[in-house]
């Protein structure tokens, strides 16, 4: 029996995994990665690089952000404190579901990971102050290729639920692309 439980989302190359927790009263174990669970439930990547971000506001949104090739990042992305709306966008403008997004709140206690494959872009949204992201990458981040498309274009219609309050932006994701400028994938 695999420690993980991995569901195609609405858009199937995004995967949505779910490890198996095993809870009693000292408190919980589970495995966060495990290659050959993964490699079972037919994810072959290597991942070469963990990446710690922490956001102390609520309404941080970091995104839309991916690398090209031959730097393109798989990302498995996780939260250990408090809970984040996490978004993949499709830039593969050979693909049914290009520039379509699928959407999930990950929280420390939900403990569900998301697989945002290569070809994709990524952000989220704190939806708590003092959120902390672990995700795995498996490329090393390269600023030459590194890129990224804007997190309000109309033409993707990101649903963040923002509360009507405008989020914390870098001065980087303030000036990303409009999808139709964006490097894209193909």
């Amino acid at each position: 029996m695999s420690n993980f439980t991995i569901t195609p989302s609405s858009i199937p190359d995004v995967k949505i995994i779910q490890p198996r927790t095993y809870e009693d009263d000292r408190g919980f174990f589970l495995e966060t990665y495990s290659q050959p669970a993964l490699l079972q439930g037919g994810i072959d990547i290597a991942f070469v690089q963990d990446n710690h971000s922490l956001s102390t506001q609520t309404g941080t949104l970091r995104g839309l952000h991916f690398q090209r090739p031959p730097f393109a990042q798989d990302k498995l992305v996780r939260v250990v404190r408090g809970r984040i709306w996490d978004v993949a966008v499709d830039m593969r403008r050979s693909s049914p579901t290009f520039a379509k997004w699928f959407g999930l709140e990950l929280s420390a206690s939900n403990r569900t990971q998301l697989l945002v494959p290569i070809g994709f872009a990524h952000g989220f949204l704190t939806l708590e102050p003092d959120t902390e992201v672990l995700y795995k990458a498996s490329a090393p981040y390269n600023g030459q290729h590194d890129s990224g498309v804007a997190w309000n274009d109309a033409d993707l219609a990101v649903q963040w639920p923002l509360s009507g309050a405008a989020p914390f932006l870098s001065d980087k994701d303030q000036t990303l692309p409009r999808l139709a400028d964006a490097v894209t994938f193909d």
